[in-house]
């Protein structure tokens, strides 16, 4: 019944043009983020879940980080590894040739040049060669084992170990082939010393494969969280345009209803003159 007290009919209109406004405003929010999760009331379970999941894809990508850190001081410790081979294999040619009957005391003395020359290289490359300030070869750090992180979870690692290359060219330093005798003795101390360095540039081929691997596994992993994420949160654009269009209908129509019932009220005073 219609009352000049108290106008019930503009106050449902309003109420209704409250709930459609915001309902329209809500549908602007999401198109506009594209996101359906605007605020935690939205989704409070799905914004729960998907925070977890994006908490794991930035400690995964810093484990992806960690990862690549650990094969970049793999490959600079095997490339370090063959260039100390290949010097060494270059003087066992030098000491071989030094075993020649034929060479003469000034052949022999040249022989020797190169060989110190190439045994002092070998040295350099063990000592000089670092990642990161930290050198690879001689490092208590690295033939202790150093510790990447590789997974979301502390417990997720694994340890990088550089055998140290002091111990392999340790009996080099005092080599000389000025001698028939000392050219043969040098052989069998380089043939050892390669063999020692075969067998390191083994162990870190092992360890870089090993980091390839868990580096695929943690890019997969990223991947899919992301995905699993966005299919949580991610909008569905067609879906809430429909909405935002319905809402946007109603709003009219509410703002129409209100100005239709404070005009009702003004009526029913007109019938008091």
């Amino acid at each position: 019944m219609p009352s000049i007290s108290a106008n019930t009919t503009a106050n449902t209109a309003v109420a209704y043009l409250n709930a459609n406004s915001s309902a329209e405003s809500t549908a602007i929010d999401e198109i506009s983020s594209g996101k359906n999760t605007t605020n935690a009331a939205s989704d409070p379970a799905g914004l729960a879940i998907s925070t977890g999941m994006n908490s794991d894809v930035a400690i995964l990508q810093e484990a992806a980080v960690n990862v690549s850190s650990g094969e970049s001081v793999l490959n600079t410790a095997s490339g370090a590894l063959t260039n100390m081979s290949d010097v060494m294999t270059r003087m066992q040619s030098l000491a071989a040739e030094a075993q020649s009957g034929s060479s003469s005391t000034a052949s022999l003395n040249d022989l020797q040049a190169e060989f110190s020359d190439l045994l002092a290289e070998v040295s350099n490359i063990a000592t000089q060669t670092t990642f990161n300030g930290e050198t690879l070869l001689t490092s208590s750090t690295y033939a202790s084992g150093a510790t990447f992180l590789v997974g979301d979870t502390s417990s997720e690692t694994i340890t990088v170990t550089i055998t140290a290359a002091s111990t392999a060219i340790a009996a080099l330093s005092s080599l000389s082939i000025s001698s028939v005798t000392g050219a043969s003795a040098a052989m069998t101390a380089l043939t050892s010393a390669i063999n020692s360095l075969s067998t390191y540039q083994a162990s870190v081929g092992a360890q870089l494969e090993q980091l390839e691997y868990t580096g695929s596994v943690v890019n997969t992993s990223i991947t899919n969280l992301q995905a699993a994420s966005s299919a949580i949160t991610s909008v569905d654009i067609s879906a809430e345009e429909t909405t935002y269009t319905n809402e946007e209908t109603l709003t009219s129509a509410a703002v129409t209803a209100v100005t239709d019932a404070n005009m009702m009220q003004s009526e029913l005073l007109k019938v008091l003159q």
